[in-house]
């Protein structure tokens, strides 16, 4: 992908109304472009742990989930390994038992995962089910090569989503650092006490509450704010 290409893709997912929307309308599209697709859903590997970022129009939400809890299924072994893992009749699948009884209760008779190279992350995988028997078989280079094309649209989401989490850790970190300044300052001017001797009592007083620093600072600000209010200043 080029760099402007990657540009204008950015300011895309940027301009729609929000990357599960442009997510969701990729596994969409999935389903009509590949043959024998009912379903498909996107897993990826984030902080140390498998979870879908966007499933197709009435996807059953637990069949991706259920393979995350048992630590096995097609999408966990195609994320994990980057190989593809294809079950085309789950009536005489012997490789994820539990997972297997759970999706045919939920109509799905076939599944085919196929891994997706993302950049920065642990595994990846679109995942496609059908509800007949062998629907997926002709539909197996369909779902790879749209698996291929996705992959830049799918490193794009993730890294934006990175970027608005660092910016939210930023935030997070410069509020966190202001209301503990006007805890320290209260303390200070409450106590005719310098920013270290403040400081060190509200970090004692946060174990010996076992509450976090910040939380203890929040409250004792509040306090200060609610009272001064009361009394009009």
């Amino acid at each position: 992908m080029s760099s402007e290409t990657s540009d204008t893709l950015d300011q895309a997912m940027v301009r729609s109304s929000g990357l599960d929307t442009l997510l969701r309308d990729l596994t969409d599209r999935a389903v009509q472009e590949v043959p024998g697709a009912d379903a498909c859903s996107i897993t990826v590997r984030r902080a140390g742990r498998l979870l879908t970022l966007a499933g197709s129009d009435g996807m059953p939400s637990g069949l991706d989930l259920r393979q995350y809890e048992n630590g096995s299924g097609p999408c966990v072994d195609a994320a994990e390994t980057g190989e593809e893992h294809y079950a085309p009749d789950l009536t005489e699948e012997s490789r994820w038992p539990s997972y297997t009884e759970y999706a045919l209760s939920a109509g799905v008779r076939c599944a085919l995962a196929v891994p997706v190279a993302v950049e920065g992350e642990g595994g990846a995988a679109i995942n496609f089910y059908g509800v007949r028997a062998g629907a997926l078989g002709t539909g197996r280079e369909a779902a790879r090569a749209f698996a291929a094309r996705s992959g830049d649209a799918i490193d794009v989401a993730l890294r934006i989503e990175r970027r608005r989490q660092s910016a939210a850790d930023v935030r997070t970190a410069l509020l966190s650092r202001s209301v503990i300044d006007q805890a320290i300052g209260i303390l200070m001017a409450r106590e005719r006490i310098d920013a270290r001797i403040a400081l060190e009592r509200l970090r004692r007083a946060s174990q010996d509450r076992n509450v976090k620093l910040r939380d203890l600072c929040g409250q004792l600000v509040a306090r200060v704010s609610a009272r001064d209010s009361r009394h009009g200043k």
